[in-house]
């Protein structure tokens, strides 16, 4: 079984590394949160993340210095590199801020092609805050979603119906208290020499869902409402769905009281992991920090590949997947680590 793998150092060499160590087209699922351009240093302060501080304030985890074309030059040359790595069934996940988050989608139309971008999220990422500045108050940041191929795993992601939703989208109650809606048995398009249903035959233009034995086996059970005047429609019962499905607004917010700058919703990375792969693919987060992703894919027995230049990020990283070694995740929690600076330097005095 493939070993997880966690990497400090350059991700730029981090990923020609993999590359020469035969993970091409192996990675199922690339998630990226990279630096958002800003010009700021990040910093953990008394075992506690700040967001943006002076230096002073603790120590920096990481530095977000660049900024305008050579700041999207240093994401290209990965992407391009991250591309190479994605399986033919493989998504990238990017996660970036509304400031630069536009021209990041022109690069990735560029390197991944404008046929296989699939969505543009909007996160809402905290609470409305009372900013006196002009504009709008900003509560999203953008996740562009794009694959490999026209083929990539997706696993339909499904939301929880809230008790609103219920009682908009279901608004019937039968005799036994469940909520319930109904949908009619036909859909567009005729059919030669249709069957008859009860005596009816379907709507000019239209054709029977299914074959008339199970609309008679619908109807006995009880599951077909007939209206005053005689149309059969199906009961659709609230309880029975899954849910509805993910539409392109998650509400993912961000920890009250991260460990690390930036650090993002675990459950928001366990819903990407589930949709886009499957159990024993790759997951790849080359930009890990506090190490959410990989936490994630762990927890979904999927394996992972982790880079991170930052001492302080690899260390939260470790820290967290460490509190997994023992009980029900100790098989899965091994993983090698990789310093690149000590492999880089060994080549170069061979």
């Amino acid at each position: 079984m493939q070993q997880n793998i966690l990497i400090q150092g350059d991700n730029y060499e981090a990923l020609k590394y993999l590359i020469n160590k035969g993970y091409g087209g192996k990675i199922d699922l690339v998630y990226i949160d990279p630096p958002y351009a800003t010009g700021t240093d990040f910093v953990v302060s008394n075992g506690r993340a700040s967001t943006i501080s002076s230096t002073r304030d603790g120590i920096v985890a990481y530095s977000d210095r660049l900024k305008g074309q050579a700041f999207l030059d240093f994401l290209e040359k990965r992407l391009v590199l991250l591309k190479e790595l994605l399986s033919e069934k493989g998504s990238i996940y990017l996660h970036i801020d509304y400031k630069i988050g536009h021209y990041v989608k022109v690069l990735m139309d560029k390197v991944f092609g404008i046929d296989n971008f699939r969505s543009d999220i909007s996160r809402i990422k905290c609470n409305p805050k009372n900013f006196k500045r002009i504009g709008y108050g900003n509560i999203k940041d953008m996740v562009l979603f794009y694959t490999k191929s026209e083929n990539p795993i997706w696993n339909e992601p499904k939301e929880m119906y809230s008790d609103a939703d219920i009682e908009k989208l279901f608004p019937k109650v039968d005799k036994n208290g469940r909520r319930y809606t109904t949908v009619p048995i036909h859909a567009p398009g005729e059919t030669l020499n249709p069957q008859s249903f009860k005596g009816l035959l379907p709507p000019k233009g239209r054709h029977w869902r299914t074959d008339v034995k199970t609309l008679e086996e619908w109807d006995a059970d009880g599951l077909i409402e007939w209206s005053s005047n005689g149309n059969p429609r199906k009961k659709i019962f609230s309880d029975e769905q899954e849910g509805k499905r993910m539409q392109d607004i998650w509400e993912f917010k961000d920890p009250q009281y991260p460990d690390y700058p930036t650090e993002k919703n675990l459950e928001m990375l366990k819903m990407i992991v589930k949709t886009s792969s499957n159990l024993g693919s790759i997951v790849l987060d080359c930009f890990c920090g506090s190490g959410t992703t990989l936490f994630a894919a762990q927890l979904l027995d999927r394996k992972w590949i982790g880079v991170d230049q930052s001492e302080t990020a690899i260390a939260t990283t470790e820290k967290r997947l460490n509190g997994l070694s023992t009980g029900l995740f100790a098989a899965m929690g091994s993983y090698e680590k990789v310093e690149l600076e000590d492999l880089l330097e060994k080549k170069m005095a061979v």
